[in-house]
């Protein structure tokens, strides 16, 4: 999906304003908040069983977070009976 087919139309109220993208975004910040995703191991005292991530590994972990969250926003909502 383009992203000019996730824009909304000019005059749709706010709520429908917000792109597929920016929902994407919001669930990978949430996620990434709240779990520590992409972060590796923090430094401890003793053994640590990994060692902490690079400033690219972190970017490309939260990369492919927010494609794993853009491709849950698109799929289309199963209408319940």
């Amino acid at each position: 999906m383009t992203p000019e087919e996730t824009k909304a139309a000019p005059d749709a109220g706010k709520d429908a304003s917000r792109s597929r993208d920016e929902v994407a975004l919001e669930l990978m910040k949430f996620i990434a908040v709240t779990t520590g995703y992409g972060k590796g191991s923090t430094a401890a005292a003793g053994f640590s069983g990994k060692p902490a991530k690079s400033a690219e590994e972190y970017a490309d972990a939260l990369i492919q977070l927010f494609e794993k969250c853009r491709s849950v926003v698109a799929k289309p909502v199963a209408e319940s009976k």
